[in-house]
């Protein structure tokens, strides 16, 4: 502390460095040399000012604005046939982008324009010599030129256009795609009327919910079932998307096509049903290919396929239903006998999974639906009966519960198709569908007191006299495969009477259209008892039996009850918003639940269409419906198969 009371006190520091204090005057030599700079900078101005050559008459302003639009017109302008050499203006395909040089040359007319305008408000007359001439047979030329990428623009519109006809018709050249107009004047009316529907019930999803997965037609928003998961995937466009295409609905079809390839995407973290999701994304997405032949869809399907693949392992390969479709992790859900699969989930992956690999060549999704059939058919079934729940983590029945309705449905149904699909060479698939058929109509085929047929519920050792509305597919699924056994009246005529009964639990409501489930005991027969079981949410399965029985028999009963359920679907779910669901089918003004479900567009609405279209609209020796409606081609017989 003592040094640095003898430091000078005029002494700077920085940072603990002693800095040596500045000078006041400049030394002698520092002024000389400033000196000389002044005078050698004036030097050049007086030499300039009176040596370099008079300019004036030579530059106007009107040169130097040529010249800068002229730099302008080199720099941001290219020549039209440069820009046809592909400088710098080619799109991504190679092909020069018209839009492109027109906006550049409407931008440069305006530029001219402009200046033409300035000097008009100056009050300077624009001369020859000012090149107005040459502005006006540039602005003259250029129009031409934005005349001629108008015409190849519409010109090369035009072949894209036919392109894609052509595209469309190759693939509709594919037995019924599309087509089947009626020549009976009444009966094509009640088709446009179905049509319409499809309008309406389409339009309004675009107006307020488009890109969500269902509408919700009173609130006028977007809706979403816990089976797609927290992510807006869109899930009516994908279901959608074939019903458009079949009713040519082209203006429709193409907003749908457009949106599936460049917004339908599965990346997000959410857990989706695997069942749900198979069904009508998968399903929907190679309907659309099998229809139009169109790569993106199959590209799509693949791609979402591959999402849903780890759910299925397990140590027996049955898949869990839900899936997160970022990490993979899989479940079942928390109801289902003690964390089992359940039987109509795991049991409908074959149709999808055969048809994609085919198209894919690529076998693992028919493994893994043939190793689900394998594990089914040497597991031993108590009665010859299949329960609806399966672990598969130990590949042990759940709890002992049979049905053909819910819970069951479509595996018995997935049976009969593979079949057909395959061009009938899956034998096995078959000989599995006619033992479980002939074990479900010997233990569960029950009549009324008035001579009703319904398939009752086995339970833990006794039977439940109910049939749930999902369970009226059964009646179309049975005359579908009728052909194919030896006893095909018998299978026919059980085909009607379930179409009859079905029938009867619609026309035993105050709306006419039936409930979530029905009942048979002493005092009640096809009505549902219980308040849980009397809502109807669009639902397609009764429908679905009429349009078999139509195709099979040609009773007119089929299409005239076809078109009461039409017309209660008018007058009772029609909204302005579009189409709703009911609360309860026994009330006279009943309240709506706010749901279009997406499933009303693939299915409810098509097979409404297929009842008044001819035969040759999806002939079903061509064509087999998955259980969403969705049209696959069949082996052998459909070219689309081979695509």
């Amino acid at each position: 502390m003592a040094a640095a009371g003898v430091l000078p006190t005029y002494q700077r520091y920085v940072n603990g460095v002693p800095v040596p204090a500045s000078r006041k005057t400049l030394r002698l030599r520092e002024k000389y040399i400033i000196l000389l700079v002044f005078v050698t900078f004036g030097t050049v101005c007086f030499g300039a000012f009176f040596f370099l050559p008079n300019l004036q008459d030579r530059v106007t302003m009107v040169a130097v604005q040529k010249q800068f639009q002229n730099a302008g017109q080199d720099l941001f302008f290219p020549k039209h046939e440069d820009i046809e050499k592909g400088e710098k203006m080619k799109r991504h395909d190679g092909v020069v982008d018209p839009h492109k040089i027109d906006d550049k040359i409407r931008l440069q007319i305006n530029i001219e324009n402009d200046v033409l305008n300035m000097k008009q408000t100056d009050n300077r007359p624009i001369t020859e010599g000012e090149n107005a001439m040459e502005l006006k047979l540039i602005r003259e030329e250029k129009e031409k030129i934005l005349l001629r990428n108008r015409e190849e623009e519409e010109k090369k519109k035009k072949e894209e256009k036919q392109k894609a006809l052509q595209v469309q018709k190759d693939h509709s050249g594919h037995p019924g795609a599309q087509g089947g107009q009626p020549a009976d004047p009444e009966v094509k009316g009640k088709r446009d009327r179905v049509k319409q529907m499809m309008k309406h019930a389409w339009d309004n999803y675009v107006k307020y919910s488009w890109g969500d997965n269902e509408l919700r037609p009173i609130s006028r928003k977007g809706h979403s079932a816990s089976i797609f998961g927290t992510s807006s995937l869109g899930a009516t466009i994908v279901d959608a998307i074939d019903t458009l295409y079949i009713m040519e609905m082209d203006e429709e079809f193409k907003m749908a096509r457009d949106w599936i390839a460049e917004h339908l995407d599965f990346e997000g973290s959410s857990e989706l049903s695997v069942f749900e999701t198979n069904i009508r994304f998968v399903g929907g997405l190679l309907a659309a290919y099998a229809l139009t032949g169109d790569q993106m869809f199959k590209t799509k399907s693949k791609v979402i396929a591959d999402k849903l693949l780890p759910a299925f392992d397990t140590p027996t390969g049955i898949p869990y239903s839900m899936v997160n479709i970022k990490t993979g992790s899989s479940r079942n859900w928390g109801w289902a006998s003690g964390g089992c699969s359940i039987l109509s989930e795991f049991g409908s992956m074959h149709l999808e999974f055969y048809y994609l690999s085919a198209i894919t060549q690529d076998k693992k999704y028919l493994e893994k639906a043939q190793k689900i059939r394998e594990l089914l058919k040497q597991l031993e079934k108590p009665g010859g009966l299949y329960p609806n729940y399966l672990n598969p983590k130990t590949g042990r029945w759940g709890q002992q519960h049979v049905s053909i309705g819910a819970l069951g449905d479509s595996f018995y149904e997935y049976l009969l198709k593979a079949y057909l699909l395959s061009g009938k060479e899956d034998v096995e698939a078959k000989e599995m569908y006619e033992e479980a058929l002939k074990n479900v109509v010997e233990k569960l085929l029950q009549t009324s007191k008035s001579g009703m047929k319904y398939f009752a519920e086995y339970k833990s050792g006794r039977l439940e006299h109910k049939m749930d509305h999902l369970g009226c597919f059964i009646g179309g699924t049975i005359a579908l495969g009728a052909k194919e056994f030896n006893d095909s009246k018998k299978y026919t005529d059980l085909g009607a009477d379930i179409a009859h009964t079905c029938h009867q639990s619609y026309d035993r409501t105050a709306v006419k259209l039936g409930p979530e489930a029905f009942r048979f005991d002493s005092s009640t027969e096809a009505q549902a008892t219980r308040s849980n079981e009397k809502y109807y949410i669009l639902r397609p399965e009764v429908i679905e039996t009429y349009f078999y029985m139509w195709r099979m028999t040609k009773e007119q009963k089929y299409r005239d009850w076809a078109w009461e359920a039409t017309m209660a679907l008018e007058k009772h779910c029609r909204v302005e918003g579009g189409y709703s669901g009911i609360r309860d089918v026994y009330q006279e003004n009943p309240t709506l639940d706010d749901v279009q479900q997406s499933f009303f567009l693939a299915e409810t609405l098509k097979y409404l269409y297929l009842i008044f279209s001819e035969d040759d609209l999806l002939p079903l020796d061509k064509w087999v419906l998955n259980t969403e409606a969705h049209p696959f081609p069949i082996k052998g017989v459909n070219p689309a198969a081979l695509a």
